[in-house]
């Protein structure tokens, strides 16, 4: 478990939100101001933190974090945003700072009204329980179909980064499909950190996909509160190029445990897609071929079918040749331009069927750019988990 930066404070307690009576509320506080940027869902219908937290973070300064799982505050109209605001103004309260100071977030299940008597008490319990050791509570505090707390952490020069998230279904990013709270001690201008958040999101939330689902209450929070020191790292400097590395790396573990973690999974598989022309096309086919039911359902069963492969990327929105196309699955050539390919089948069931971390590749033979998905395998597990997700 990554330890919290300096000046930062965390806990997570059990408000009673969640039914099974685990851990469903917490916060994450800094000590001082902090610079704070966000990317949020791109979906069209946002909960009501969402709705409050873009427009707080715009402020670029925060001091906090208020977050529960058990309840999505989504769909809930006017009283859910009045809720969201109550809860920042609650958090704000017990620590001694301005409600436009605390961000609010929230996961759980939509359209049900937020119980604001268990979340406000809450709040006060999560308030006298931070502590500088409180990341893991957090953590747990945030997960939902999660089975285990998702944290990550890295270092610089001179400073440290830790960050911690939640995601095992709706994962079918176009930002990110979950919530992710990244703290550091380093002193980062606004600009070079939203560069830093911007960029990193992009190669690795964007980059992953559980079920094809997106979600109304997405979202990933950097608070950034100088406590190490030094001079401001500025946009467009050396010192920023190797804060956003650093910062990237955490996304990274943090996206890549969440695959790992999708519901019902018991394989990540990488999918590359190479021999675009641009990198963005390579994306657009790498996602197509990843968010296939069909194609994850294949994996799940150890079928080397890269019949589905192909037809997935039929449904990309880029120009290719089909009968230029080639399909590797776990390093066996099973199509070559666009047919049956030499491959081994055999070779390529075995791949499938012994490996949790397994592999498909294509080449377009169009150019030299290249991107990578991460998704996992689809099992009955993952249907029973979300047919008794509200039961």
């Amino acid at each position: 478990m990554s330890a919290l930066p300096a000046g930062f404070t965390a806990s997570g307690v059990a408000a009673g939100l969640k039914p099974s009576g685990k851990p469903d509320l917490g916060l994450l506080v800094s000590d001082r101001p902090a610079t704070a940027v966000g990317i949020f869902t791109t979906n069209r219908v946002k909960a009501a933190p969402v709705q409050l937290t873009q427009r707080l973070v715009r402020r670029g300064s925060a001091r906090a974090i208020v977050v529960n799982a058990g309840n999505a505050n989504a769909c809930t109209g006017r009283q859910g945003l009045a809720d969201a605001k109550a809860m920042g103004a609650a958090a704000g309260k017990s620590i001694g700072v301005h409600p436009k100071d605390v961000l609010v977030a929230s996961t759980g299940v939509i359209g049900v009204p937020m119980p604001m008597e268990p979340a406000i008490a809450g709040i006060g319990s999560a308030a006298a329980s931070l502590s500088a050791d409180g990341l893991g509570d957090l953590a747990r505090a945030i997960m939902t179909t999660d089975t285990v707390p998702k944290t990550a952490g890295a270092e610089g020069a001179g400073y440290r980064i830790a960050g911690l998230a939640k995601g095992a279904g709706m994962i079918a990013p176009e930002m990110a499909t979950m919530l992710c709270f990244v703290a550091t001690d380093a002193t980062v201008t606004k600009g070079a950190l939203h560069d830093a958040l911007a960029g990193g999101g992009r190669v690795t939330f964007d980059r992953i996909s559980v079920d094809g689902c997106r979600s109304t209450n997405d979202c990933v929070l950097v608070l950034a509160n100088g406590a190490a020191g030094g001079d401001p790292i500025e946009p467009q400097t050396p010192e920023a190029a190797a804060f956003a590395a650093e910062l990237r790396a955490v996304l990274s573990s943090l996206a890549a445990q969440i695959v790992a973690d999708g519901e019902g999974a018991t394989k990540v598989a990488t999918i590359t897609v190479r021999g675009a022309t641009k990198e963005r096309e390579a994306m657009a086919a790498a996602r197509a071929i990843a968010d296939s039911v069909l194609l994850r359902c294949a994996i799940g069963g150890g079928d080397p079918n890269w019949g589905r492969v192909m037809a997935a990327l039929g449904t990309a929105p880029i120009p290719f040749d089909p009968n230029r196309v080639d399909v590797f699955v776990g390093g066996e050539k099973l199509c070559e331009q666009g047919a049956r390919g030499p491959g081994d089948l055999t070779l390529a069931a075995k791949h499938l069927a012994e490996n949790r971390e397994v592999s498909i590749a294509v080449d377009l033979h169009r150019g030299e750019a290249e991107a990578s998905m991460l998704t996992n395998d689809l099992t009955a597990e993952y249907v029973r988990i979300n047919t008794e997700y509200t039961t």
